[in-house]
């Protein structure tokens, strides 16, 4: 079937469907081996979805944000004077960051897909003339368009409590980019995966917040008895928490090069699962 007859059966379908069908129905775009406006289409779309729903998707984490350090800061930081030759108000902003950034980064993609199989809206958008490519980019590019806009305003939110420093400015862009493209991507795969609202949350509330509290976040992993903490190591949060930590102030449970091994793994393992899923049509049709 032609890129243009695709378009004419995919018209009927959904806004995401409408918009990437009228994108491919321009002759300039059916001569392109890659679907730019199909792919903006879907971003936009989800952008939107993102405007329209503000409170939830950025006031609700800065507002946790601040009752981390008004409970954690103020509460544990008396006790605890510095960690690392850091202050303990100031350790805790790489955690939470990473603990927003994973878990908007899983809810914002897996939402995204998912609404598309819930409505019935997915057949029209697996019709219209945007490749298994085009799709993913266009809901995990919105997912971490989101995850790094509300991580910038988490950090800024932090900064009004306590003074921070980053030491390595590129590398703490790269972490944030490589953590939450990568945990978007696990939230394509969960949202393609869930076939219930139930499902959708079972691993941002009963997985990942749990490794992430588990993992550092709040504490040096080095404060733990030695069989605890070789228990902790194997929480992959551990490597990603303690890459980002590094490139603020120059310490880290462990070392860089294993934390940026570990990051990359896990995205070369989602995009593995995700060109499978593409090519056995995996819960993407039933």
């Amino acid at each position: 079937m032609s890129r243009g007859a695709a378009s004419r059966g995919a018209m009927s379908g959904g806004a995401v469907s409408e918009g990437v069908a009228t994108a491919g129905a321009s002759p300039a775009t059916d001569a392109l081996p890659f679907n730019a406006r199909g792919v903006a289409a879907i971003y936009k779309f989800e952008m939107a979805r993102f405007r329209r729903t503000l409170l939830q998707s950025l006031v609700a984490p800065i507002v946790s944000t601040a009752l981390y350090f008004v409970v954690f800061g103020s509460a544990i930081g008396s006790r605890i004077s510095t960690v690392h030759g850091v202050s303990y108000g100031a350790f805790i902003v790489p955690g939470l960051l990473m603990l927003s950034v994973l878990t908007e980064s899983l809810a914002n993609a897996s939402f995204g897909i998912y609404m598309p199989k819930f409505t019935g809206t997915i057949y029209e958008l697996l019709s219209a003339p945007v490749s298994s490519l085009e799709i993913v980019l266009g809901y995990v590019g919105a997912a971490v368009s989101k995850s790094l806009l509300l991580g910038a305003l988490i950090l800024g939110t932090a900064s009004l409590f306590v003074p921070i420093r980053v030491l390595h400015p590129a590398w703490m862009i790269a972490f944030l980019v490589l953590t939450s493209a990568s945990f978007s991507l696990c939230g394509f795969i969960l949202g393609v995966w869930a076939r219930s609202f139930e499902q959708l949350q079972f691993a941002p509330m009963l997985v990942v917040t749990p490794l992430t509290f588990l993992g550092g976040a709040f504490y040096s992993i080095d404060m733990l008895p030695h069989a605890w903490r070789t228990v902790t190591l194997f929480n992959p949060i551990v490597y990603l928490i303690s890459g980002f930590r590094w490139s603020f102030y120059g310490s880290a449970d462990v070392a860089l090069g294993v934390s940026v091994a570990s990051t990359g793994a896990f995205l070369a393992l989602c995009l593995a699962l995700i060109v499978w899923i593409f090519r056995t049509g995996y819960r993407l049709k039933n």
